[in-house]
């Protein structure tokens, strides 16, 4: 009911919808400091977090990254987030 950390796992279908209309609501939450996407389609995380000023700031990270999620005290490897998940091959690669 008043969140602190929504995360949101991408799928290319809901992508553009979580990226705006949705994220556009939940910046209204008074309660929300981290807004997070994960990528399902390869490795990559956004966290948007709201700053002193009340501005949101995007936070990017990659394979070799270390995100910490400071509303809930929370470090830990990218990699960790996408642990036993296989990823499609795309067209064109063998």
């Amino acid at each position: 009911m008043n969140p602190c950390l929504i995360v949101e796992v991408l799928s290319p279908s809901t992508e553009a919808y979580d990226r705006g209309g949705k994220f556009a609501r939940y910046r209204q939450l008074e309660t929300l400091q981290e807004y997070v996407l994960i990528d399902s389609e390869q490795i990559g995380v956004e966290c948007f977090r709201r700053n002193e000023q009340g501005l949101w700031v995007l936070y990017p990270y990659a394979t070799e990254d270390t995100i910490t999620l400071t509303s809930v005290g929370l470090s830990l490897p990218v990699t960790a987030l996408y642990r036993q998940v296989k990823f499609d091959a795309k067209e064109g690669e063998n």
